[in-house]
């Protein structure tokens, strides 16, 4: 069988290495020796530089590399 992904909207923020937007998206972020983690249903993971944090439909955060993120989503405009 095959399935499609229902179209959503999602937020999603970009890191770019600045802390704050991150903690003002993300209150499970937290910054660890220079890095930095969010609290994801499936536990604490790490994410890189220009790395896509997205918050899901149920308001759960995980982070999603950027090339993952072009093929799946695109901007909306405002």
């Amino acid at each position: 069988m095959k399935y499609m992904k229902k179209p959503i909207t999602i937020e999603a923020v970009q890191w770019d290495g600045n802390t704050e937007p991150m903690l003002d998206f993300c209150k499970s972020a937290e910054f660890i020796d220079g890095e930095l983690y969010i609290q994801t249903l499936e536990g604490q993971m790490h994410v890189s530089k220009w790395d896509f944090i997205i918050k899901g439909v149920q308001g759960e955060f995980y982070p999603c590399k950027p090339d993952i993120f072009e093929l799946s989503y695109y901007k909306l405009k405002e």
